[in-house]
């Protein structure tokens, strides 16, 4: 492999297996971003937005190739790649650039009666340099997204794609130095072993997008360090329907979310729970819908995303044979492709239902109330997603209130991830911590806390309690004065000082008059 100069001065900067004795160590590519963090370069708010400019650049200008990537990896058709990942990355760059300066501003919290005449702020520092690693599904928008984060909170970033999206990775640490500040931000490629040879190195934040057994050990070599970590993991993602709803769009929206890269999102509908009625309209309609998604020939469908590897297709074939079939079933070896699977009269220990599916295969839970299928749900970890359908708001509340998991829709699914503003992450075996837009930018940033006092007499006279000797009179009046009390409105300070201004100068009229 060789690397060009580009005209920008920037050149690829990475680490391959192949290549390990040529590049630089992990330790001299951490080590540079350290130098480069130190020196501050990272934290003008004009520096992050350049960067971010850059990094919108890098997906329009490559967009072809990082399609044509996708497309050797996983079989993604354009318009998913741009819907569910350039897009998406796009919206949030540009959202991020427009608040950035806002969010930069110290907050100012509520104040208490006792620091009235103080300076009470949170600032937001950036953590230092940041490890992110990300996922094969979506190998832009799981290792880039949290990349927008980063940039904002003002971090160094050392980015880790993920090996089983060859194409996807090589892609990236190709073209995306050429857009970006090289010091600041590097590309590692590599497998398992340079994986791990990362999370020997200290970093001062870790983001990890994958699989929980593999989430266990981030977090288990982060401990080392006690550096903080943020786990984007998986889990058994329900979905209920109850008998109010119109099955035929029902149907259509958990289809196209089970279906979305042949099922192989974090956040896909992992099972159905529904009464035996609904199961039999729902499979009716079905039969429709996949009709109209990819026709009679699913595995020729230029819309059908390919199994990421032989030993995923064979652990997905095992579930549909373990099963009952009553859509689907069919799986082609040297393609890689599952045709969309509906497994019904299932039981909570069939094989299907002891792991993750990340596939294009639903399971279908026979339950005839939502009570019992919140039960269910309860039994096992908290997914990473919730959805529910039904017309009934007191069903939502059931939900709502008796459940926990990342993030919950009603009446549709996967959408949430495309919703600005809304928080994105798991909780438990799902994950923990979160991202997307504000939140993503808190993630990567400390929040430190700052008091400001005065030197005045007039801030120094009320501080004699605190100071020895000590007396019961001094006890007492402390208690008194740091008892907790509601805090203070800002707009009762603006008009408290108006007040005092006024008082003060009608007091400086009169004594000029009787002067």
């Amino acid at each position: 492999m060789t690397h060009e100069v580009q005209p920008n001065g920037y050149k690829p900067f990475v680490i391959d297996v192949e290549e390990a004795k040529l590049e630089k160590t992990h330790e001299e590519v951490v080590e540079a971003a350290r130098k480069s963090f130190k020196s501050g370069k990272t934290k003008p708010l004009k520096f992050r937005l350049e960067q971010l400019k850059g990094l919108e650049k890098f997906l329009t200008e490559c967009e072809n190739e990082l399609v044509k990537a996708l497309d050797q990896d996983l079989g993604k058709h354009r318009q998913e790649v741009l819907m569910t990942e350039i897009d998406l990355l796009k919206h949030e760059l540009r959202q991020t650039a427009m608040e950035l300066s806002k969010w930069l501003k110290p907050e100012a919290p509520p104040k208490s009666w006792v620091n009235f005449l103080d300076g009470v702020l949170v600032y937001s520092d950036p953590y230092g340099v940041v490890l992110v690693i990300g996922a094969w599904n979506y190998p832009l928008l799981l290792l880039l997204g949290p990349f927008i984060g980063a940039i904002a909170g003002g971090n160094c970033v050392i980015l880790k794609p993920s090996e089983l999206a060859p194409a996807s990775a090589k892609t990236i640490a190709t073209y995306l130095p050429r857009y970006l500040d090289r010091d600041s931000y590097q590309v590692v490629c590599g497998g398992v072993q340079e994986t791990t040879h990362l999370l020997k190195i200290q970093f001062d934040y870790i983001f990890f997008t994958g699989s929980t057994s593999v989430g266990k050990i981030v977090h288990q070599a982060a401990s080392k360090f006690l550096t903080p970590v943020t786990l984007e993991l998986g889990g058994k993602s329900p979905v209920f329907v109850d008998d109010t709803v119109d099955i035929v769009t029902t149907a259509r929206r958990i289809l196209w979310g089970k279906c979305l890269n042949a099922g192989q999102t974090c956040i896909a509908p992992d099972y159905l729970l529904c009464s035996k009625n609904v199961e039999e309209r729902f499979i009716e309609a079905a039969k429709t819908i996949l009709d109209e998604f990819y026709g009679e020939g699913v595995k020729v469908s230029p819309y059908w995303s390919k199994i990421v590897s032989e030993r995923h297709y064979k652990r997905l074939m095992g579930m549909v044979s373990d099963g009952e079939v009553a859509i689907g079933g069919f799986g082609d070896p040297m393609e890689r492709t599952i045709t969309p699977t509906i497994l019904i009269n299932v039981k909570p220990d069939d094989l299907v239902m002891r792991e993750e599916i990340f596939g294009p295969i639903l399971p279908i839970i026979n339950v005839n109330s939502a009570l019992e299928a919140i039960n269910f749900i309860t039994e096992g970890d908290k997914p990473l997603a919730l959805y529910v359908f039904t017309k009934r708001k007191d069903v939502k509340d059931l939900f709502l209130n008796g459940t926990s998991s990342g993030n919950v829709t009603i009446n549709d699914t996967i959408m949430h991830i495309m919703t600005e503003n809304l928080p994105f992450g798991g909780v438990g075996a799902s994950g923990m911590g979160n991202y997307h837009g504000k939140y993503g930018f808190d993630t990567f940033t400390h929040k430190k806390g700052v008091l400001v006092r005065g030197l005045g007499a007039l801030t120094e006279k009320p501080q004699f309690i605190r100071y020895p000797p000590y007396s019961d009179f001094k006890t007492t009046l402390s208690s008194i004065v740091t008892a907790k009390r509601r805090s203070i409105p800002g707009w009762w300070f603006k008009w408290i000082l108006v007040f005092g201004l006024g008082v003060a100068f009608a007091y400086g009229v009169q004594w000029v008059r009787n002067g």
